[in-house]
C-alpha cells in the first residue's frame, strides 16, 4: 500500500466508480472514506460513487432524425454512421454528480470498480467517455466484496488498458443488439401492424420454445405393451411389444412355465462428484428445488453477494483457484456448523477435485464466503437461505467421495423368450449423502425411482412356475421446457456445429439469459404455466414470419462466439459489426410487401382505430378510449379526457382515425366559457409520450 501513502502525502484524491450504492459503501468502508456527501463519499484521499446500473446508454433512433420518431418501412435500415449516447433522464442527476468529481482537479486518478465483467466494464467505460473524462484510471477485479478482497484488490490494481478489448466486446455487443433490434423490430412491426419485439438472442431463443411446442401438439401417442414375468420376489421385462396380440401370445406361453436364469452379470460403477456452481447451473437446480424464475435467483445471488456471503454470481466457470484452497476449506468448516441440515456431518474435502487454474477465467464458481461465520442465517430472507443451502450443499457435493454402487443385470429365459430385470445395490454413499441430506430438507420431496433390490440368484437357478402378465402403456410427447431445461438448452445451443475447442458457445451469456426469458414473457411471446414455459400464440406466429437467420440458434451461438474472440483479441469488432450490418440489410429487402392475409395473420379481432404514434403498433378501441395494443407502450387517448371535456365534446372514433392517421382533425361545434356561441377549430395530436396524451388547437387563419 505504498502507493496510498504517497498519495495522502501529496494530497491527491483517487475516485473510485462502482456500479451500485451497496457495493460502493462496502468498498468505501475498506477505504477509510466515510464522510457522505452528495452523491458519494469522501474521506482518507478517496472519493467513491457509483453508477446505479446502465447511467449511459446507445440512443434511440429518433435522436440521429426526426423522422425516426416514427416507425415507417421505407427508413429501414437505421444504421448510425456515428454512435451516439445519451443519459436516461431519471439518471440525470447522478451522471452530474460522476462527470463533476471527474473533472474535480483534486482527483488525479480513477479506478473502475463496477462489476468485474463486460457488462460492467461498458458502465464504465461509457460514464468515463460521455464526460469527456482522460485522466488515467486503473482496474478493480474482485470476485468477493469481503473486505480483504477489496484490500488484496486495491493491492493489486491493474491499468485500465488492460481491459480495453473488454470494452470493445462489450459495446460490440451492444451495437449489434442496437442494429438486430431496431431494425428487425420495426420491420416486422410495420409489415404486420403489431408490436413484434425481435432481438439478436430472444428470437431464437423463442424459437427453440416454439420448436418443442410444435413437437408437443402434433406428437401421436402409440401404445405399447410390456410382459412381465415373476416368482419369488424376482420380476423380469419384455419392454415394447407392438401388439396386444403378439403380448398375450408370449404371456401365455410362458405363464405357468419353467424359467432359467441365462445369466447374472455384476458391474462396479462410480459416479464423480458433480462441479461446482457456475451461475447457469445454480439457475437451473434452483428452479428445479425451489421453482425460482432464473430471474429471481440471479437477483438473490446478487444480494447474497453485496451481503458478502456469496461470491460473484455472474460467472461461467465450476472451479476455483489453487491460491483459494485454504479458504474453501475455512468456509466448509463454517458450513458445516452454520448451516443446520449440514449439522454433524463428518466431511473430509477432497479439494483436487474443485481446483483448476485453467478453467478459471474472469471469475472463480460461486461459493459462500467466510462472512458465513458471522452472519446469523435466521435473520436473512428465507429465499435468500435456500440459496445459500444450496450453494452450500454443491460445495460440500463437489468435495466428497465418489458414489459407488454395483449394477447387476439379470438376464432369464423362459420358452425361448428372453426377460431381463436390473438392479442397483449402493457399496459408498459418498456424495450422495450430503445430497440427500439436502433433499429430505426440501418441503417437496425430490422424486426419484426408487432403486430395485434383486435377490440373490446364480446362473443356471430354475424358477417354476413362474406368472406372468402383461402391461399396456402409452408413448410420451417431449415435455414443455422448464427455467431449468430452457437455460441448458440456451447453454448448449448450436454445438453441433462448432468444434470441441470453440471457446464460447450458446445463446447469451450467464449473466443474460434469466433477462432474455423475462423479457420475452413481458412482451407477450410466452407464458408461464406451473414451471412450464410455453409460447404464446402471438409466440408462435412471430417465429413462423420470420427467417432462419434471426431464429437460427446457430447463428447467434457464432455471434457469441465471436464476441468472446473481440474480448481476447482474436477478432475484429468492426468485421463483427459489417457482417451484423449485412445481414440486417439484406433482412429488410427480403420483406418489401405482404399479402393481405399475411399482414392480418396477428388480427386480435379487435377493432382498430389507427396507428400508435409511439411504437407503430395498432390502436384498439376499448371501453371509452383507444389504445395501443402493445403491452409496453402507454398511448391511450380517452373520449372524456379534460381536453374534449372543457368543450363539452368527446373524443369520438371518427376524430381519434384522423388524429392517428393526419396527426389533425377539424372539429365543429366546440365550447368556451367566454362566448356565448360555438366555434369550430383544428385539434392537434400533441403527443409528448408522457402518461398523459396531450392535444393542441388551431384557428384558420
Amino acid at each position: 500500500m505504498e502507493a496510498h501513502i504517497f498519495l495522502k502525502e501529496v494530497h491527491l484524491l483517487i475516485l473510485v466508480i462502482a456500479e451500485k450504492p451497496s457495493v460502493a459503501q462496502s468498498i468505501a468502508k475498506v477505504l477509510g472514506a466515510t464522510s457522505r456527501k452528495d452523491g458519494y463519499l469522501e474521506g482518507n484521499n478517496y472519493i467513491v460513487s457509483w453508477c446505479v446500473g446502465h447511467l449511459v446508454g446507445l440512443a434511440d433512433a429518433s435522436s440521429y432524425d426526426e423522422r425516426y420518431a416514427k416507425w415507417r418501412y421505407d427508413d429501414l435500415p437505421i444504421v448510425p454512421e456515428e454512435w451516439l449516447f445519451e443519459v436516461p433522464k431519471d439518471k440525470a442527476q447522478q451522471f452530474k454528480v460522476l462527470r463533476d468529481l471527474m473533472k474535480d482537479k483534486r482527483v488525479t486518478e480513477l479506478v473502475c470498480a463496477t462489476d468485474a465483467g463486460r457488462e460492467g466494464e461498458l458502465i464504465f467505460r461509457l460514464v468515463y467517455n460521455k464526460a469527456g473524462c482522460t485522466k488515467p484510471f486503473k482496474r478493480l477485479w474482485i470476485s468477493s466484496l469481503e473486505d480483504a478482497a477489496i484490500r488484496e484488490g486495491f493491492d493489486h490494481l491493474r491499468d485500465g488498458s488492460d481491459y480495453d478489448k473488454l470494452y470493445e466486446a462489450a459495446l460490440s455487443r451492444s451495437k449489434a443488439d442496437w442494429i438486430v433490434g431496431i431494425n428487425g423490430t420495426r420491420l416486422f412491426t410495420t409489415l404486420y401492424k403489431k408490436k413484434l419485439v425481435v432481438g439478436r438472442v430472444q428470437t431464437p431463443t423463442l424459437a427453440m420454445l416454439v420448436e418443442r411446442e410444435g413437437k408437443i401438439t402434433t406428437f401421436h401417442k402409440e401404445k405399447y405393451f410390456n410382459i412381465h414375468v415373476e416368482k419369488d420376489g424376482l420380476t423380469a421385462d419384455m419392454e415394447k411389444i407392438k401388439t396386444v396380440e403378439e403380448a398375450k401370445t408370449i404371456a401365455a406361453a410362458c405363464d405357468k412355465k419353467q424359467a432359467v436364469i441365462s445369466s447374472v452379470r455384476k458391474e462396479t460403477k462410480t459416479v464423480n462428484p458433480p462441479k461446482l456452481y457456475d451461475l447457469t447451473t445454480l439457475q437451473r437446480e434452483a428452479n428445479r428445488y425451489y421453482s425460482f424464475t432464473a430471474q429471481q435467483t440471479l437477483d438473490l445471488v446478487q444480494s447474497l453477494y453485496e451481503k458478502k456471503l456469496l461470491t460473484y454470481p455472474r460467472t461461467d466457470s465450476q472451479f476455483i483457484t489453487d491460491d483459494m484452497e485454504g479458504t474453501a476449506r475455512q468456509v466448509i468448516d463454517i458450513i458445516c456448523r452454520k448451516v443446520s441440515i449440514f449439522d454433524g456431518i463428518r466431511h473430509d474435502p477432497d479439494m483436487k477435485r474443485i481446483i483448476n487454474n485453467a478453467k478459471v477465467t474472469d471469475h472463480h464458481a460461486i461459493i459462500p464466503t467466510v462472512q458465513l461465520e458471522k452472519q446469523d442465517l435466521f435473520e436473512l430472507p428465507q429465499s435468500e437461505q435456500k440459496v445459500l443451502s444450496l450453494v452450500g450443499m454443491r460445495l460440500l457435493a463437489a468435495t466428497g467421495e465418489k458414489h459407488i454402487y454395483d449394477e447387476t443385470l439379470i438376464t432369464l429365459s423362459c420358452e425361448g423368450y428372453e426377460f431381463k430385470s436390473k438392479g442397483k445395490t449402493v457399496t459408498q454413499e459418498g456424495w450422495k449423502a450430503v445430497e440427500q441430506r439436502f433433499k429430505a430438507s426440501l418441503k417437496t420431496k425430490d422424486k426419484e425411482d426408487p432403486e430395485k433390490v434383486l435377490p440373490a440368484v446364480n446362473e443356471n437357478d430354475i424358477l417354476s412356475p413362474v406368472s406372468a402378465s402383461v402391461t399396456e402403456h402409452y408413448t410420451t410427447p417431449p415435455k414443455p421446457y422448464t427455467e431449468d431445461t430452457l437455460l441448458s438448452a440456451m447453454e448448449t445451443a448450436g454445438n453441433d456445429e462448432f468444434d470441441d475447442d470453440t471457446e464460447k458457445k450458446g445463446l447469451g451469456t450467464p449473466a443474460t439469459r434469466a433477462g432474455i426469458i423475462e423479457k420475452l414473457v413481458k412482451s407477450g411471446f410466452i407464458e408461464r404455466k406451473g414451471k412450464s414455459l410455453v409460447p404464446t400464440k402471438d409466440g408462435s406466429n412471430l417465429v413462423c414470419v420470420l427467417p432462419e437467420q434471426i431464429t437460427s440458434p446457430t447463428m447467434t451461438a457464432e455471434w457469441e462466439n465471436t464476441l468472446m474472440q473481440i474480448e481476447r483479441g482474436n477478432a475484429d469488432a468492426d468485421v463483427f459489426l459489417k457482417g451484423i450490418v449485412q445481414m440486417t440489410g439484406d433482412l429488410v429487402k427480403a420483406y418489401p410487401f405482404l399479402s393481405d392475409a399475411e399482414a392480418n395473420r396477428f388480427e386480435s379481432g379487435k377493432e382498430v382505430v389507427g396507428k400508435c404514434p409511439r411504437c407503430g403498433s395498432p390502436v384498439y378501441v376499448g371501453k371509452g378510449n383507444y389504445y395501443c395494443s402493445s403491452k409496453e407502450c402507454s398511448f391511450c387517448m380517452w373520449e372524456d379526457n379534460k381536453f374534449f371535456a372543457s368543450k363539452k365534446k368527446k373524443l369520438t372514433k371518427k376524430i381519434a382515425k384522423e388524429l392517428l392517421d393526419k396527426g389533425w382533425c377539424r372539429v365543429k361545434g366546440l365550447y368556451t366559457p367566454k362566448k356565448p356561441q360555438l366555434y369550430d377549430a383544428i385539434i392537434k395530436l400533441d403527443d409528448t409520450g408522457g402518461k398523459y396524451v396531450s392535444f393542441k388547437m388551431e384557428f384558420d387563419k
